[in-house]
């Protein structure tokens, strides 16, 4: 696929499978889903919202390391564990997207990976490449 790019940053915790941290093409970025995992690459177990809130720092690394900002993701997909934690999860997420935030599906999964109560994946537009690299 021409101008399909992957992009990859030490920043964020190295993907756990066959699968890329995000993939930009055409001044897109795609994100793939966002677990609470430490630098190190190991499980955070916590609360709902000590997870949703690594899982979210996890997401703003590789949206800022592109040159982005969470102002510009376009479309956030979330997975919880349990329905039940959708409230103290949306508390925190709030926090994250206080002003214009992007839209969102939310859904329980069956399992996640990893054991984890959290995963989020994003599209993000991406500035001009001139921007991204000020």
């Amino acid at each position: 696929m021409a101008g399909k790019e992957i992009f990859h940053t030490d920043k964020a915790p190295e993907p756990k499978g066959p699968y890329s941290q995000a993939v930009i093409h055409n001044g897109v970025m795609y994100l793939s889903g966002q677990i609470p995992l430490d630098s190190e690459g190991v499980p955070m177990r916590g609360t709902i919202e000590e997870e949703t809130t690594a899982a979210l720092e996890n997401m703003k690394i590789l949206v800022e390391e592109a040159g982005a900002g969470l102002e510009d993701v376009m479309k956030v997909t979330c997975y919880l564990a349990d329905m039940e934690d959708f409230k103290r999860f949306n508390d925190v997420y709030r926090s994250y997207f206080s002003e214009n935030p992007p839209a969102r599906t939310t859904i329980q999964a069956g399992r996640l990976p990893l054991d984890v109560q959290v995963e989020i994946d994003a599209i993000v537009a991406l500035p001009e490449k001139s921007e991204r690299s000020k």
